[in-house]
């Protein structure tokens, strides 16, 4: 199910806008964690989306990005920033105990008002100085209810696949095709 999953986003992805790059280091996978409003908002080609902030852990490896939007792999800002990348890792920590734990991915339908999902894929992340249980762990900002594979705004009833448990606050995610 999970390779199946993973399948599928890639080749949705490569299908559409996004141009693929593969990156080897330090990224921040924010697949599993929710998302808090920043009270700010974002523009993303153009549209306006309300921004978002999650607490992602940092991972070393492989990882893909969209090079349309990091341009390369090398970090955002520096030695103590990450880019939020997709990759197919299935174990790793998570919030809120930041233990490694299995991801579980499910789906679930966005809705008005609060019940949406952030996008974090290819996204800046300043990574903490402390680590949590062990784990190292950014802060990363997205937009809300904002596609990772056109950019275009995600409407109330959409299908969204995340990893975040259930209840989670606007879950990171992506639309399904």
């Amino acid at each position: 199910m999970i390779k199946l999953f993973a399948l599928l986003i890639f080749s949705t992805a490569v299908t559409a806008a996004p141009n693929l790059i593969i990156c080897e280091g330090r990224y921040a996978l924010c697949a599993s964690s929710p998302t808090t409003l920043t009270g700010k908002t974002i523009v993303i080609n153009g549209t306006t989306f309300k921004e978002g902030i999650s607490v992602c852990p940092v991972l070393t490896g492989k990882s893909i990005g969209d090079k349309n939007l990091i341009g390369s792999c090398k970090p955002p800002r520096g030695e103590n920033t990450v880019w939020s990348l997709f990759s197919t890792e299935l174990t790793y920590p998570q919030a809120p105990s930041w233990a490694v734990v299995t991801a579980v991915p499910r789906t679930f339908v966005t809705t008005s008002g609060n019940g949406g999902m952030a996008n974090q894929w290819s996204y800046p992340c300043v990574v903490r100085p402390k680590k949590v249980n062990g784990a190292t762990i950014a802060d990363c900002l997205g937009p809300i209810n904002e596609s990772p594979w056109n950019g275009d705004a995600i409407p109330a009833g959409t299908s969204v696949v995340t990893s975040a448990p259930v209840g989670s606050a606007y879950p990171v995610g992506g639309n399904t095709p």
